[in-house]
């Protein structure tokens, strides 16, 4: 009966079958018997998935629902939204990690049943977890009219109420048994895959899909520049991250024994997913809560040896006229504009004497006049210890280069203070598949660790160096790293561009020999067309796609490496899924954006992970020429009829798109055809990059006057 709480959109229903959109439609007019919608509007209705599945399996067109689709179907079309589906199988996945013989005895029963033993089970683990349960009943006042979206999930204290000093409440609470019995069949399912994957690599999965399907909701940090903020921070006991999100920064921070993790954030949702997370990635005590670190902070008496934030940019109503008299302003009070700097401020009180924190930072907050009496006292009092512009691209917003400051709470007082600035600008990659992070991190720790250690950094032109404090304190107090290096050093300037000038020479012959001849007229063909769905279930090729992890170490081929046409550049989370791996002969197909572009792996590109929206498709030999398939999938024809639009996105259905029946012999005379307009493409983007190479270097040669003018 439960199964029935579980609802699914056509969307669903054609990936349960793996046919399109249109095909569900046709169904639900030719088929009497089709269920009927459940919930959902008139133009976007839901159906019981139990129904749906039923129905599909007596038509004979449910093929095998991977363990991984299904239950993610169930968290999707959960009653009481995702949030609240995703929140109740943490909770459960924890009670599988660390007291799995409980599990099984409450999962041996009814639905009813597992929904009345439950909470007594669950609190065996949350509370030595994460503390003392609240009372049920102050939370089921706190949660009266709250979006069903964070249901289950602990509210801030006092949110409405009169009190102007709101306190922050627990993360993470104990759902009663009317709240988990929607969730038994998802519960279930959680557990199987569990048992596949391992309860924290299952709420990875579920976690990742969550994320990817709501692009816009959260704003992400990366791994790799998670992973370098905890190493600017060094090892520490006590962490504390007061603007979790979804818990990268403390995921990324190596775990010990006796440690202790601090999260908050103001969003309910997010502060229970992370407590969860950690939780379930490491054996450590962990405090949750939710609440506005700045309006209402959790822990006003911690003294962390480390903070991490990354906090929200450009806020006006972060509590500048509640806040005036707050004794975490020892710097200053920040102006209205300057929520940022309330953040520094904040992260610094939090701090024992001697730690460190770490924040991202827009750019402008390093240069606006308005903070510029905060950034001063920073710098004279020693709190201020590093400035770090990143590459664009290494962070979202993903077109501006944000910066990392480095803060340490004064212990003493330097005779001699500088401060380490340092740009990491040309690190940044062609695509937008992020920057070189090896060479970034490399050279940043490589800076930050002399500087730590001896209190000062050898000048790298363009790179880094440590700036006496004096200097900076002007009338700006402007902190821009770019601003205060010398330009990178380049005495072969002019050799270098001479070679970039030869190579280009050398490419643009290619590109004229490369040319495709005239093209002759031919009358329309009317092949017989079949799609990539048909030729996937017929076994003609098989059919991937790209993971949210995997446990190899390996490049990973980005959405982006296949637009720009550049190498591997990505990264994947590491997990025990397993990764998928190209071969030759494979062809990759972006999935987001609109654009009608395919990629044929070489050799040199064979072993790469394939990344997040992208399809891998592997031709049998025997039946399909691989070129063949690459060039009749960017068509543009046929990728508008294999695409669906929303308010601000293209979504491309592989299965969709269309390919001619032809005879091999006949593929390989189009595939050769393809395969020469993919060296002339990739000839023609070779020259470009060279050409705006030359051209940014002479510019820059001539005006640093190391290229003269004739």
């Amino acid at each position: 009966m439960q199964d029935n709480a579980t609802e699914v959109t056509a969307a669903g229903i054609a990936r349960l079958a793996g046919v399109g959109r249109a095909a569900v439609s046709n169904w639900r007019r030719r088929h009497a018997d089709f269920p009927k919608p459940v919930g959902g509007t008139e133009t976007s209705p839901s159906f019981a998935l139990a129904e749906i599945e039923a129905w599909l399996r007596k038509q004979g067109k449910l093929a095998e629902v991977p363990l991984r689709e299904r239950v993610w179907q169930q968290l999707a079309g959960h009653p009481g939204g995702p949030v609240t589906a995703l929140v109740h199988a943490g909770c459960v996945l924890l009670l599988i990690q660390e007291r799995p013989t409980v599990w099984l005895d409450v999962s041996a029963g009814s639905d009813a049943r597992v929904a009345a033993m439950l909470p007594d089970a669950l609190e065996q683990v949350l509370v030595p977890r994460f503390g003392p349960a609240p009372d049920r009943r102050v939370h089921q006042r706190r949660d009266t009219g709250r979006a069903a979206g964070t249901a289950g999930v602990a509210g801030v204290a006092g949110a409405g109420a009169a009190n102007s000093a709101p306190s922050a409440a627990p993360a993470v609470h104990l759902p009663a048994g009317p709240e988990l019995l929607p969730s038994a069949p998802l519960l279930r399912g959680a557990a199987e895959l569990a048992a596949e994957l391992g309860a924290r690599q299952a709420f990875e999965f579920l976690l990742g899909r969550h994320l990817d399907a709501n692009p816009r909701q959260y704003t992400l940090t990366p791994a790799e520049l998670a992973r370098l903020m905890t190493e600017l921070a060094g090892q520490a006991r006590t962490v504390l991250d007061p603007a979790c999100g979804t818990g990268a920064l403390l995921r990324a921070v190596e775990t010990g024994p006796d440690q202790e993790l601090y999260v908050q954030d103001s969003a309910p949702e997010l502060a229970a997913l992370t407590a969860l997370r950690i939780a379930l990635h490491a054996r450590v005590a962990v405090r949750a809560a939710v609440g506005d670190s700045l309006r209402a902070e959790a822990y006003p008496e911690l003294r962390a040896d480390a903070v991490l934030c990354h906090p929200p940019f450009n806020e006006r109503n972060w509590g500048h006229d509640e806040l005036a008299y707050d004794p975490r302003w020892e710097y200053g009070f920040p102006a209205r504009t300057e929520s940022e700097l309330a953040w520094v401020q904040h992260a610094l009180a939090r701090l024992r004497d001697g730690g460190t924190a770490v924040l991202l930072m827009p750019p402008a907050a390093a240069s606006r006049r308005s903070g510029r009496r905060i950034r001063a006292d920073l710098l004279r009092r020693g709190a201020l210890r590093a400035v770090v512009a990143l590459p664009v691209g290494a962070a979202p917003p993903y077109n501006i280069p944000l910066h990392l400051w480095v803060l340490r709470r004064p212990d003493r007082t330097s005779a001699h203070p500088e401060v380490l600035l340092a740009d990491t600008g040309r690190f940044a990659t062609e695509g937008r598949g992020g920057p070189d992070w090896q060479a970034v991190r490399d050279a940043v720790l490589d800076a930050w660790r002399t500087f730590a250690r001896e209190g000062r950094c050898e000048e790298r032109p363009g790179l880094a160096r440590s700036v006496p404090v004096i200097e900076l304190l002007d009338d700006d107090v402007d902190l821009a790293p770019a601003r205060h290096l010398p330009p990178p050093t380049a005495p072969d300037g002019a050799r270098q561009l001479t070679a970039v000038r030869e190579r280009l020479g050398e490419t643009l012959r290619l590109t004229a020999d490369l040319t495709p001849p005239p093209a002759g007229s031919a009358r329309p063909a009317r092949w017989p067309l079949t799609t990539i769905g048909e030729l996937a279930r017929g076994g003609a090729l098989v059919m991937r796609t790209g993971g949210t992890g995997g446990h190899a170490r390996v490049p990973v081929l980005t959405d982006h490496d296949v637009l720009a046409g550049t190498a591997p550049s990505g990264t994947l989370p590491e997990s025990e899924e397993e990764a998928v791996l190209t071969e030759p002969g494979d062809v990759v197909v972006p999935v987001l954006g609109g654009g009608s572009v395919t990629r044929v792996i070489d050799d040199a590109t064979a072993g790469a992970a394939l990344g997040r929206n992208l399809v891998l498709l592997r031709p049998d030999s025997t039946a399909l020429d691989p070129w063949f398939v690459a060039g009749f999938l960017r068509g543009t024809a046929n990728n508008r009829q294999a695409s669906s639009y929303a308010s601000t996105a293209t979504r491309l259905d592989v299965r969709r798109l269309q390919l001619p029946r032809l005879p091999l012999d006949e593929q390989r005379r189009y595939g050769e055809r393809f395969r020469a307009l993919d060296e002339f493409e990739r000839a023609l983007r070779h020259a470009g990059r060279l050409g705006e190479q030359l051209v940014r270097g002479m510019y820059d040669g001539l005006t640093d006057g190391t290229v003269a003018p004739g």
